[in-house]
Formats: C-alpha cells, sequence, structure tokens
C-alpha cells in the first residue's frame, strides 16, 4: 500500500487542511505554512515508500513541515545546514507527543480557523474560493487558473492579493469563539457553494467540473467539524443530489441533455441516498433553513421515477417557503418553473413578468420565458428570448442548452 503512490497522493490531499492549519496557527503567516506543508510533502514522497508510513501522518507532516521552515529560518540568519532526511523522517516517540495534542477539538479549531481565514469579509467571492482551492485544497496555480478559464499570472494575482488583503486585515490567528463560529459559517458555506456552482454550471469541462467534487470534499471537512449542524447537512445533502444527475447531464458528443429527458437509471444511486439520509437527519432537527429547502427540492427530483412523475406541487411548496426565507428575484423564477407546470405556460409567464428589469442580465430569465412562449405557441416571441439568453450565456454548456431549444423550433416549422 505505502508504495502505491495514489495512496500517497490520497494521504497528503486529506491531511492537507489540518496539517496547513496548525502550521498557520504556529507561524502566523500564509506563505510560510504553505511552504512547511509542502516540503514536508516532498519529504513524505521521499522518505514513505522506503521507511514505511508513520503512525499518524498528520503529526508527521505538522512536525516536519515546522521542522524545516524553522531550518529554513535559521539558515537564513546563520549558514546551519539541515540534518539528513533520515534523522528527520525518523520521528519515533517525537511525534506521540504531538498526537496526543491533536484531539478533536484542537483539530476542528485549526481547520474552521483556516476557512474563516480564507472566508474573510473583507475579501471578494472570486478571491475566497480561489484562495480556499489554493490554501486548504491545495490545487495548482495552474489548475486553479483553468477552472477559472483565466490566465495564470491573473490567477497568481488573484490570491497574492487575496493574502495581502489577509495581512493587512490583520486577522487573528486564535481560536475562534462561539460567536464568531456563528457569524462566519454561513459565509463558509456559502463560499462552499460558490465553489459547486462554479464546477456544476461548466457543463462538460473537466477541469472546471472537478470543483463540484472539491466542494463535496470541503462539505464533507465541513460536516465532520459540526456534524449536528442542520444546515450543513443540508448544503452536503443538496450538492450531493445535484451532482448525483452528472452521468445523464450530457450526451456522448457532451452536448446538455435537458432533466425531462435524462434517463433516471444513470443517476448516481449511491450519492441520492446518502444526500436522502443526510437530508432526513437534518429535517429531524426542526431548524429549517435555506440549503435543507434547496435538497427538499432537489429530493423530490430525485424520488421521481420519472419526469411525467415528478410532484411539482411539492416543489412549488417548497419554493413558496424558500421565498419567505429569503426572497430573491431568482428563487420566484424558479418556483414559476413549478407554477407554470401545474397551472400552464400563462401562469408561469405572469409569474415572472414583474423579474424582467431585476433579472434584465439573467440568462435563465429569458430561457424560461423562451420555454413559457415556445408552449404557448408564440414562437417568435419564443425565437427572440432564446437569442437574448444565448447572449447572456455565461459557458458553452450554457449557450447549448438553449440551442436545443431553438433546435426544436426550426424542427417543427420545417
Amino acid at each position: 500500500m505505502i508504495h502505491d503512490p495514489a495512496w500517497i497522493d490520497s494521504t497528503l490531499t486529506a491531511a492537507r487542511p489540518q496539517a496547513v492549519s496548525a502550521l498557520l496557527r504556529y507561524f502566523r503567516d500564509m506563505d510560510t505554512a504553505e511552504e512547511a506543508y509542502q516540503e514536508a510533502c516532498l519529504r513524505a514522497l521521499r522518505n514513505w515508500p522506503r521507511n514505511g508510513p508513520p503512525r499518524d501522518p498528520v503529526a508527521w507532516l505538522i512536525l516536519v513541515g515546522r521542522n524545516a521552515a524553522l531550518d529554513r529560518t535559521r539558515r537564513q540568519s546563520r549558514d546551519v545546514a539541515l540534518p539528513p532526511d533520515d534523522v528527520i523522517s525518523d520521528l519515533n516517540d517525537a511525534e506521540a507527543p504531538l498526537v496526543d495534542r491533536l484531539d478533536e477539538s484542537h483539530y476542528r479549531d485549526d481547520v474552521l480557523r483556516l476557512l474563516f481565514i480564507c472566508c474573510h469579509p473583507e475579501l471578494p467571492a472570486t478571491q475566497q474560493i480561489a484562495l480556499a482551492l489554493r490554501i486548504v485544497s491545495g490545487l495548482s496555480v495552474p489548475q486553479i487558473a483553468r477552472a477559472f478559464l483565466v490566465s495564470d499570472a491573473a490567477m497568481e494575482q488573484r490570491i497574492t492579493r487575496a493574502k495581502a488583503r489577509i495581512a493587512k486585515a490583520d486577522v487573528p490567528f486564535e481560536t475562534p469563539d462561539a460567536v464568531e463560529r456563528n457569524e462566519r459559517l454561513a459565509a463558509v458555506g456559502t463560499m462552499i457553494y460558490l465553489l459547486f456552482n462554479e464546477g456544476y454550471t461548466a457543463g462538460n469541462e473537466p477541469a472546471r467540473a472537478s470543483l463540484c467534487d472539491e466542494a463535496i470534499r470541503l462539505a464533507r471537512l465541513l460536516l465532520r467539524l459540526f456534524p449536528v449542524e442542520p444546515e450543513i447537512m443540508g448544503l452536503t445533502a443538496l450538492m450531493l443530489l445535484q451532482q448525483s444527475r452528472l452521468p445523464a447531464r450530457f450526451d456522448h458528443a457532451g452536448d446538455a441533455i435537458l432533466l425531462e429527458d435524462q434517463d433516471r437509471s444513470l443517476w448516481n444511486r449511491k450519492l441520492i441516498n446518502e444526500g436522502l439520509a443526510l437530508l432526513d437527519k437534518a429535517m429531524r432537527h426542526n431548524q429549517p433553513g435555506p440549503y435543507q429547502v434547496q435538497a427538499a427540492i432537489a429530493a423530490t427530483h430525485a424520488r421521481a421515477a420519472s419526469f411525467a412523475e415528478t410532484d411539482w406541487a411539492a416543489i412549488d411548496a417548497l419554493y413558496a417557503a424558500l421565498e419567505r426565507m429569503q426572497p430573491s428575484p431568482v428563487v420566484t423564477l424558479n418556483r414559476a418553473v413549478a407554477i407554470a407546470k401545474l397551472h400552464g405556460p400563462e401562469a408561469g409567464l405572469g409569474m415572472i413578468a414583474p423579474l424582467e428589469k431585476a433579472l434584465s442580465s439573467y440568462f435563465h430569465y429569458f430561457g424560461a420565458r423562451g420555454a413559457f412562449l415556445l408552449q404557448l405557441g408564440r414562437t417568435a416571441e419564443a425565437r427572440a428570448d432564446f437569442d437574448r439568453a444565448i447572449s447572456l450565456a455565461g459557458t458553452p454548456a450554457q449557450a447549448a442548452h438553449i440551442r436545443q431549444h431553438l433546435d426544436r423550433l426550426i424542427q417543427d416549422a420545417k
């Protein structure tokens, strides 16, 4: 197992949040903590295949990373040679005291602090996501740049600016208290869901679609920190249920398949079952929140054996509850789809008519309105809205989705 590069890679990835956060607490500098962990990983890659795994990989990485950073600091002040690799890697019982200190509460506070720093309110959402992917997830700058369709240099600048803002804001590195946890936990959840949506809306682009998996991994990490927090359960369930449709969302050519046309036998039942179980567990707390409601909507789709069997009345009621919790034109637009299924496209058009000004730059508004108009036989108006939607599409997958409607218009006109 130890000679398997995949095992070592997965171990280093899983250990990163705790190890980096502990090093950050020790050195109080992001760059130093990150460089220390990278050095520890290099030593692990050299030593673990030869000497076998340490009893606790996280503790090993923290101790080796800390020693490497301290040695680097000493070398900068005077020329002192590093000890040989086999001396540093042979930690023996020196590792045991550190393992004893890494209890669950210590782990929770360290990782939570790291997430809070990445989601500092002074950072724009794009910088929060980029910083979390770099510091918490360990993605390389080129990987993050490809995911956000920008150059390596632009992404490097984005991350550097984020670190500079953090340093300028003089963010405390002490253990966050209960009040701070509650205030900023929502920001962490928002960052994770924004990350998921970056991947989900990207369509069949592998570099960006992988962001969904990373968001789910971070949500599971957050759930381990807050195992009885209903909204974190709801957030994780929501992403699992949405991600379960991935095998059916695109055809062999990479084109998007509409929900009503998807082969539901391809949906990932393991993810669905995990999501449904998490949602049921969250609802037993009787503390409803927006993520739980959105997860319940996704669950309603997941439980339907076919599109025709979808319980649109339940979806309408859930969106109505979400409107009360989180009033938004986008929520109302989504509810209008359920209303149209229940009462016809004219009712859907009536519901979204007041939203035109607020959603004048929103791709989905014109896509939905075009679909309603198409159902009513108002093809010229539908074509105009579909053209507008394509012009506002943020990804090729979104544009392809609308072109499917246009193709049907052309086919029907023949």
